[in-house]
Formats: C-alpha cells, structure tokens, sequence
C-alpha cells in the first residue's frame, strides 16, 4: 500500500515538473515534491519546482552545498564536489592492502559500511532493505569501488594510535564508475574513512537509489586522543543490545572510547568466574547480569567500530551491595554503611558503601577482580579506579575501622583517613599492574578531595594517573594539575553531564547541545594557566549518570548531544554551534537511519528551511 502511495505521488510529481539531478546516471530525473533546492551561500534553500532547472532534491542539496556538505564531524580539510551519481547498493565492492593482522577487521568493517547504506532507505526495517526500481541501465551498472590502503598492522586503539586517513572520490569520465580511494596508517583511520565515505551518500526517492557525491577530497585527522562517553549501567540495568546501540552512534560521530561504569553501591551486575557472589549479591536479578562471554563480545563488536571499552570498578566509595557475601563465609566485611540511613551521614547519594579499607581479605578480593575484568576486556589500555566521594564519616563512625586506625598509629584525624585512602589506592594499583602481568595499563581517577591542591602526592605513584576533571571548569584544580605536568581527561559537569535537568537534581539545568558543543577542554586550561597544555589533555568524555534512565530512553537522553562532543573533540572548532547547526540536525536524522532513537532538536520545517530557525 505505502508503496502504490509513493508510485501515485511520483505520477504527479512527474506531470508536474522534470528537474535536473545532475546525476550522470540519469540528466531527467523526477522531483516527488513540489518543491526544489538550490544551495545559495552555502545554504540550502527552499524554492517552488518551477524556480529553475538547477534544483535538485532536499538529499541531493544536503551532500553537496558547501566545503563539506553534511559531514559529521566536521574534517580538518575537505572539499566535496556538486553533482552525484546514482548506484545500487549491491555494487559497492572493497579493494583492500592491508597486513595480515588487520584484513579481516577492514572485511567486516566494509560489511558496515554497506549495511549503512541500506539504512538510507526510507522502507529499511532490518535486514536488506525492499529497493524496487525500476532503475534504468546505467543506474544498475555504476560501480563503487572502495580502494582501501591500510599501512600499518596495529589491531587494538591506544592513546597513540594515529586515526588519521585521506579520502578522495572520483568518477570517471563517462560516469559509468565512481572510486573511492583511502588511504590510512591503522585500521582506524581507514574505519572512519569508510564512515565519511557512507556521509557522502544518500538516497534518491524518486529513483529508488543511492546516489554518492562524483568528486571529493578529505584529509582528516582528530584533534583529541581520547573521545569518549560514559554510560552508567548499576543505578539502572542497560542490555547489551543498547550499548551495542550506543557502540554503532559512537562510531557514526568518531568517538573512540566507551567508559564502562559497571559497578556502584547500587548493583553488582557482571559474573565473575573466580567470585559469582558478587553478582549473585548485587545483581538486580539473574537476568541483569553482564556474562563474561557478553563482555568480549561487546569488547569486539565496538573494536570493528573504531571503539574501545574502558572498564570502571568504582573504589574505595560508590562500592555496597555485591560485597556483602564474605561476613557470612566468616571473611569479615568487605564493605562498610552498606545501605545505611540517613545516607547524607555516610553517602552523597543513597544507598550508601564504602570499602573496608581495616580488611586485609579486600586486597585479595579486588586483586582477584583486577584479573578477570583485564581478562574479560583484553587487551586493556586504560583502567578507571573511580576513586571520588569518599565519606570520612562512614569510615570512622565505623567501629572496625577506627580501632585499626588506632591500633596501627596512622589517628583518626581528617588528613589520618585521606593519607589511608591514598594508600588504598596505592595498593589497588599494584594489584591492577600485578593483574596486567607486565602489560601496560593506564590508570584513571576521578578528580576527588585526594586530588585537590595540596594532597595530589600523598601516593608516590600519583604522577602515573590520568585525571578525570568532573568538578565545574573553574575548579582551581585544574590549575594545579595541569602546573604538576598531570595528563587530564575533561567531563566537568557544568556543560558534559547528560543527566542533568531532571527535577531538583543536584546538577541542575539541562545541558543542551549548544553548550556541549561550545565547551572547549583548551580555552578552560588557557583560561586557568594561560596556555592550552595540548600536551596534557588528553580528551574529553560526556557523562550519562542513569539515575533516571535505562533502555527506554537512554538513546534520546545520550543522542544527538553526544554528538556534539564528538565534533568538539575530533575537529577542536574555533566557531560555535551556529556554525554547526545546519550539519548537526542532518547527523540526528542519520543516527535515527542508523536504529538510534536520538532526541528531536527542531521540527523537520527547520531542516528543510536551512538557518530560518533562529533561536
């Protein structure tokens, strides 16, 4: 039925008017709109079909008007020609020179690339999408060739991997192929070439094809290393295929790095070989449990998407329900104030926990933890300690741990318990470095009361830790930590907490996407010390705190504002949001193609009627 609709509208659409594609595949191609485009200034706009034969269709306006036509995000250089030529889907075919190590992640990444393009379909509803035709001879026989170059071997993401590649598209002289040549030093860069490439396609309604832009040239390269997003799955229970979703809209916008916040006081969700108590303790129920199986899974799925899983074992505080099972196996606590009330005596946020810093068992425990999660996430680069909001309160209103303060000399007096905590964290680094088994891994804290001005060296191992800034941009730590040569990671949640804006929750406003995008990791360091310290930052990472989300709307809480970082930290832009705007409502309707619920931002008015939209 929807498609006789479509067929009846085309009909009159045809009767109506006959437009000029500029498509080598067809020069008469029909508008089914009464409406045509024409990019002016750079900007698509909106003119009756009779306005001249140069409009084209909405689609076709959006790939090719200005240096860049919709990509996301923005390249460091690109330039994207003005006509297109029309394919089918199944002709897109990969030309790879790859090393040994890497051929097999480029196959599947290809196999991507083309499951991208079926979702440009507007009937795409999983699977192969239902393209009908007719199409005429040369729309069959245009090929897409993809020739890929991947130079180097490198199989897994570092802070070091070079995510750079070039791309240029070409069509031939008598249209009848067009060439996509990449050419990348990793895996990754060439990942995110192919991600460019599908952003330079789109479909045709009115001849129920693809058409991909003739000519264009992009090289390209991230302004930051580290490009993340957390997501917070022990407040509320996330299932895989949700992060898996959330995996496929990190790598449409080029963010590398998915921080895993697995555990909290509230739930202990994973299955540990070594320690099933944790979860069968802490999980909401035996179905919210993460399988070890589930996790490398997850760990390969994001690796074909250019994404890295970095886990979280929140520790000393944020640790409560799971820990509980050693007090009956005669092991002592574990963790202290689990569940204790009135919370705001020994927790910021209920329920309360916090590790038994006066059990020697604990070291064992963790270190027995460390082991696996390194095992389950191999191979793993960085590592979250968590380590924030630690309540002094709990630790000494608890009787076992203020005798063995006592006991051992160390008091009981405020800097007695931070100087303790610093040797907890000590420990939990030895234990983790013992787990890598000579392997190095990079260990992450939150910015915390032991990173503040004065306490940065309590642990002599402190200058080994990346920083997570997650206080507000003027924090005067960030000062401090950046005069001590310390390499920091920027989620200050003034501007890049996405759970804000609920009620009176103790963050406030909602962070819109205008404010995500404009907060600049840079501007703050120069604005702190007088220079940017590009050295030392390493990135940033927007932060999704579940308190009020789970699968039913994480999508529309997370998308399109993760987004908005992604271009912040790829392309590092000295202009704001305005400058993006037009680009940035055309990715939320890709990341909706690409099976993402992601939040409206304007009515659909405001996308066809480009900049009309003020605010």
């Amino acid at each position: 039925m929807q498609r006789a609709v479509r067929v009846a509208l085309l009909v009159v659409a045809t009767a109506v008017v006959t437009l000029d594609h500029h498509c080598t595949a067809a020069t008469d191609s029909k508008m089914l709109s009464p409406w045509g485009w024409r990019c002016e200034d750079g900007r698509c706009v909106k003119h009756a079909a009779a306005g001249g034969a140069d409009l084209v269709p909405l689609n076709q306006c959006k790939l090719t008007c200005g240096r860049a036509g919709v990509l996301w995000p923005l390249p460091a250089s690109a330039t994207v020609g003005r006509r297109v030529s029309l394919f089918l889907p199944h002709n897109p075919s990969l030309r790879p020179t790859c090393p040994a190590e890497v051929c097999p992640l480029l196959q599947e990444a290809f196999a991507l690339f083309r499951d991208a393009l079926q979702r440009y379909h507007p009937d795409y509803a999983g699977g192969e999408a239902p393209w009908a035709g007719p199409w005429d001879a040369a729309t069959e026989a245009h090929s897409l060739v993809v020739a890929v170059t991947v130079e180097g071997p490198q199989a897994h993401l570092t802070l070091d991997t070079d995510e750079s590649y070039s791309l240029t598209v070409n069509t031939s002289a008598d249209g009848a192929a067009t060439t996509a040549t990449i050419t990348a030093p990793t895996f990754f860069g060439a990942r995110h070439a192919l991600e460019t490439l599908a952003q330079l396609v789109d479909y045709d309604e009115t001849r129920d094809a693809l058409m991909v832009v003739q000519t264009a040239s992009v090289t390209d390269a991230p302004a930051f290393a580290y490009r993340g997003l957390l997501v917070d799955t022990s407040r509320n229970f996330v299932t895989v295929a949700a992060l898996r979703r959330t995996v496929d809209a990190m790598a449409a916008s080029k963010l590398n790095t998915l921080h895993w916040h697995i555990t909290d006081s509230h739930a202990f969700p994973l299955a540990l070989h070594a320690l099933p108590n944790m979860a069968y303790y802490g999980a909401y129920s035996a179905r919210q449990v993460y399988m070890p199986a589930q996790v490398r899974d997850l760990v390969q799925y994001a690796r074909v998407r250019g994404v890295r899983l970095v886990p979280e074992l929140d520790a000393p505080a944020h640790a409560g329900n799971g820990w509980q099972w050693t007090e009956k196996e005669g092991l002592g606590r574990l963790a202290v104030c689990v569940n204790q009330a009135p919370f705001l005596q020994y927790c910021l946020q209920p329920p309360c926990g916090q590790l038994n810093i006066a059990n020697p068992v604990l070291y064992h425990v963790l270190g027995q933890i460390y082991e696996e999660l390194l095992d389950m996430f191999a191979p793993v680069e960085i590592f979250h300690f968590g380590g924030d909001e630690v309540n002094l309160n709990c630790w000494n209103s608890t009787q076992e741990i203020r005798s063995w303060m006592i006991a051992n000399d160390h008091g009981v007096d405020e800097e007695a318990y931070y100087r303790q905590w610093a040797v907890f964290q000590e420990k939990a680094q030895q234990l983790l470095q013992k787990a890598a088994k000579g392997r190095k891994v990079e260990g992450v804290l939150w910015t915390s009361e032991l990173t503040k001005p004065g306490r940065l060296n309590l642990s002599h191992n402190s200058s080994q830790y990346i920083i997570q800034i997650w206080s507000t941009q003027d924090d005067p730590v960030i000062r401090e930590m950046l005069a001590m040569g310390h390499r920091v990671i920027f989620s200050n949640q003034d501007s890049w907490y996405l759970d804000c804006g609920v009620g009176n929750f103790w963050c406030g406003a909602y962070r819109e996407w205008q404010r995500v995008y404009d907060n600049s990791p840079h501007s703050i360091a120069q604005q702190a010390t007088g220079a940017t310290h590009s050295d030392l930052i390493l990135g940033g990472e927007v932060a999704m705190w579940m308190e009020f989300a789970d699968d039913n709307n994480m999508d529309a809480k997370v998308w399109p504002r993760a987004a908005a970082l992604a271009e912040r930290l790829w392309t590092n832009p000295s202009t704001s949001w305005r400058e993006a705007e037009t680009r940035f409502i055309h990715h939320r309707q890709r990341l909706v193609q690409r099976g993402v619920q992601a939040e409206r931002i304007q009515p659909q008015w405001c996308h066809q009627n480009e900049g009309l939209c003020y605010l």
